[in-house]
Order: C-alpha cells, then structure tokens, then sequence
C-alpha cells in the first residue's frame, strides 16, 4: 500500500534543491559568522546573500530581514518585542491593549496571553462563520487605541484568507502596529511587503519546500523591538544565537523556487483541493467544510466530521497510509475543540475536525485514492462509536 501525505500544512518534504545548496555550503571552508576571520567572513557572505534573496522575495530590503529559530519564535519575537519596546518607552498605563483575531495560530495567541501576564490589556477579535474578519468589528477596537494587531494572512485549520492588504492599511492608519503570520500563505498566495503596508510579517520556510528549524520576521525599517532572547549580538542584536548559516541558505532557494511556481502551483493545487471536498462529502452525510464560504488558501481542506473520535480518526488514517491531521500540528494530542471552530461559532466545535493538506508533490491519482481510503474510515469510525 502506498503511503499518501497530505500533511503539508503541517511541514512540506524539504525541496532536492534546497539540500543541494545546503550540502554544498556545509562541505566548504566556513566559520562561525560573527567571526572576523577568513573563514568567519565567508560565513557571513554567505549568510547576507541568503539575506538579499530572502528580501527580494518579500519585496523588502535586507536590513529588514529577521532569521530565527522558528515561525513560533518569529511570532513571539514580532509581539512580545513590541509590546516590550512600547511598554519601555511610555510605561505600562500609557500602552494600548494588545489585539489579535480568535482564530489565530497558538504561537500567537500564546504571546499575547504572555503579553498579558505582564500587565498588558488584550483583545480577541471576533470573525464570521466563515472565519473572516469584520472591518467594522476592527474599527471598534481601533477605537480604543491598541499597540499592536496581529491577524493571520492565512488560517492554518480552515484556510480563510484575510483581506490583510485592506486590513493592514486600517490599522496602521489608526497608528498601531500591524503584524501578520503569513507562515500558511506565503507559497498559495502573493505574499509581498511592498504591497502590503504590515509593520512585521512571519514565514516559515518548512512550510515551502525549506529545512525545519528556522523562522524569518521582516521587520519594517522603522519599527522598533526588543529582543525575547538575550547574550548575543547576531541579527542587529534582535535574536542572539550563532547564526545558522546553511538554513539560511535553503531559505533563500526555497523561497526562490516557491515564488517563481506561485500562480501555476496555487491553481494546480487549488483544483485538487476543489476535486477532493466533493469526493468525500458526495459519499458521506453529515460532513461539514467550515469558511467554505470565504477565500481559501488552495492547499487547505478541512473536513467536520459528527459522530466520530478525532484520534480514532486519525490513527484509523495512519493505519490506511494517508498523513492527516485535525488542524495545527503543535495541538496534536490535545483533547481540547479546536479553538478555530470555537472561535467561528461552529456548532461542531467538539467534533472530529480533519484537515487534508496538499502540498508540491500532490498528484491527481493520489487525491482520488486519498478520498476513497477516508471514505471507508469516516464510515468504519462512525460504526464504531454508534
């Protein structure tokens, strides 16, 4: 039986060329980059290279760009360091709530919760059924002056896009800083800083094609933070750390060949997506696909399933040879409902939520024999617990 991944929102096979270009500056003569040295400098060439590509990518310039250990981290640093770097300069009482949408990936709603053991007022913004945020809604807490909004570009359980241009624009207008997890929709959809006024923005690179294990935050010039981690001076003192050069590296190819695949990827993927829902749905009852009806990132299907254990589901899966998930990989093992549904209003909040993510390596043969295994274990699930 052959093994089916669709998983891809959870990490992506990391690209051939990306392990080339990594291979190949770990088999030559390098040093740690902050070391003066030859072999220090040539680390550091090579590091400000990866930099520059990364930037031209995002439309950004190479002092805005950011590397970390991790999309999560990028997340923590981007909201913690500003709320730090505010709360420093006008003291605790002369600083805004912090907002983000109810939707958002824990990596950030676990900052803001951080951010509010320390004294900081927080906000969750509310969305639609479909998991959309209301322009209206934002604009009443504008009204009250927040330091920073965090919403996500694109949903990591569900999918919903949001109008992050329109959004951005609004809240910087107001003259708080905008934030956005862009770590699902960069590689889907257009995802540039030039054309989105955000303040800071986070991708992941495992998400593309890239190595696990570093994270990148554009910084807009201008915007200040404050580090989360301290003892070193790399990144313009922002994240300490020896620098890890080869990931870097496959940062830059990965982010490269994604940009240059986007709009033939995007609509390739986006039909399989489109093939796929109504393979299951037309032969189940009772399944439910929640922000059906907003934008989508074309990679995402997630599929309610009543009457059915989650981690049943899911190891009933694995047993079948197709890789799936209920939503984030970092809730995996929790019983808790999905936040996202919750958040949404969804009257299935606590039942069986199963995310079948596509990615690059997707074929077409691949989603209809995907759907007929799920098929037989939504079924043989259900029988179960009747």
């Amino acid at each position: 039986m052959d093994y089916i991944y669709l998983d891809h929102a959870a990490t992506t096979p990391i690209r051939p060329e990306v392990v080339d270009a990594m291979n190949e500056y770990l088999a030559s003569p390098h040093g740690n980059a902050s070391s003066s040295h030859a072999w220090g400098r040539a680390a550091r060439v090579a590091l400000e290279e990866a930099r520059e590509r990364v930037s031209t990518v995002l439309g950004a310039s190479r002092a805005e760009i950011i590397f970390t250990g991790s999309g999560t981290e990028a997340n923590n640093l981007a909201i913690l360091g500003r709320w730090r770097r505010i709360r420093g300069e006008g003291g605790p009482s002369a600083v805004g709530p912090l907002c983000c949408s109810a939707i958002e990936h824990k990596s950030v709603l676990g900052a803001v919760e951080a951010a509010g053991h320390e004294g900081a007022d927080t906000i969750l913004l509310p969305v639609d059924m479909d998991g959309v945020v209301d322009a209206n809604e934002l604009d009443q807490v504008l009204a009250a002056s927040p330091a920073l909004v965090s919403i996500q570009w694109g949903n990591n359980e569900i999918g919903t896009i949001q109008p992050v241009a329109e959004l951005a624009s609004q809240v910087r207008a107001s003259g708080a800083t905008f934030h956005t997890d862009a770590v699902q929709a960069f590689g889907h959809v257009p995802v540039r800083v030039d054309e989105v006024s955000c303040d800071m923005l986070t991708i992941s690179p495992h998400k593309f094609g890239g190595p696990i294990g570093v994270g990148v935050l554009f910084l807009r010039s201008g915007v200040t933070i404050d580090p989360i981690l301290h003892g070193g001076g790399q990144e313009n003192g922002l994240r300490p750390g020896t620098s890890n050069v080869a990931s870097a590296v496959g940062v830059a190819v990965a982010a490269e060949l994604t940009a240059a695949e986007l709009s033939a990827e995007a609509e390739r993927i986006g039909t399989l997506r489109d093939e796929l829902e109504p393979l299951v749905t037309g032969r189940i009852p009772g399944l439910t696909i929640p922000g059906r009806g907003a934008a989508r990132l074309p990679h995402v299907c997630n599929i309610v399933v009543a009457g059915a254990d989650r981690e049943t589901l899911l190891m009933a899966l694995d047993f079948e040879g197709v890789a799936a998930s209920s939503g984030s990989a970092c809730q995996t093992g929790t019983v808790e409902p999905s936040h996202v549904l919750e958040a949404l209003g969804h009257e299935l909040a606590g039942a069986a939520s199963l995310r079948l993510s596509l990615g690059r390596t997707t074929t077409e043969a691949e989603v209809r024999e995907a759907a007929e295994r799920v098929c037989r274990v939504i079924e043989r699930v259900r029988a179960m617990a009747a």
